[in-house]
């Protein structure tokens, strides 16, 4: 840490709130795609039912 300087906690601070805020949004991204999935399926599933 030393080689870092005396800022070494703001920059570790900052690379941690990155990839906090980068696994935030991959986790909401995953989260939306199988919503998304799910809700196609119902739809597909309701056309199906009307054919």
């Amino acid at each position: 840490m030393a080689s870092l300087g005396p800022h070494a906690g703001f920059i570790l601070g900052a690379y941690a709130f990155t990839a906090l805020v980068i696994g935030a949004l991959i986790w909401r991204s995953l989260s939306d795609h199988r919503a998304q999935k799910q809700a196609l399926a119902a739809l597909q599933g309701d056309a199906g039912e009307r054919a």
